[in-house]
């Protein structure tokens, strides 16, 4: 064997082993949120991630197939495009999805808040809309002027997240129920059901994990 042939042949052993090593690295089990568009195809589901042309078939791990339950509550089984946000593990092409984070028809992607933003809420009648993350929490209400408290990590019992904050001029509490809350103005479903007290004000809508 010659010396060319010599290299050749370390080579496809190396490519080899490097294959069967791909094959037996396993698959990371620890779900992470999915952001992209889906939309159903006869029987399939397909999701499209953000920012990437690739696609994978989705199964729904859920109990009870609550997953598609809801998807479906928003047009999904209609023929709609959604923007969804779910949690999730990629396996082998497919996305198996267990739990909801939100859904808006025809949606736009957004990109996880990083450590700016935790939890975004909103509301109609009035129109309001919370961020919280970062250093601040913010509240903006249509025609008022913008609250601005400082951030702290919300309490949570699992289903219930809270955040109290006050300062001179306002005193806000938080809560976020884990039931689906649907908002029809915004054309979309959402994980958390938000209920926001200022003042003594209640504000109503609803929330979604960033």
């Amino acid at each position: 064997m010659t010396f060319r042939h010599s290299l050749a042949a370390l080579a496809v052993l190396l490519l080899s082993a490097a294959l069967q090593a791909d094959e037996a690295k396993p698959v990371d089990a620890t779900p992470k949120m999915a952001y992209g568009l889906m939309m159903k195809q006869g029987d399939r589901l397909i999701f499209s991630p953000c920012r990437d042309r690739s696609y994978a078939n989705v199964e729904d791990v859920s109990a009870d197939g609550s997953v598609t339950r809801v998807l479906n509550s928003v047009g999904l089984d209609a023929g709609k495009r959604l923007y969804v946000e779910l949690l999730g593990v990629l396996d082998n092409g497919t996305l198996k999805a267990s739990a909801f984070n939100m859904a808006r028809v025809e949606g736009r992607c957004q990109m996880p808040g990083g450590k700016e933003e935790a939890w975004r809420a909103a509301g109609n009648d009035p129109a309001w809309a919370l961020v919280a993350g970062g250093e601040h929490v913010r509240l903006q209400r249509y025609g008022k002027p913008e609250v601005v408290l400082p951030y702290a990590e919300f309490r949570s019992d699992g289903n219930i997240s809270r955040y109290d904050g006050a300062n001179d001029h306002a005193r806000l509490a938080v809560r976020l129920d884990k039931t689906i809350c649907r908002d029809a103005q915004a054309n979309g479903a959402f994980a958390w059901t938000a209920s926001v007290e200022l003042n003594g004000q209640i504000l109503k809508g609803c929330a979604w994990q960033r």
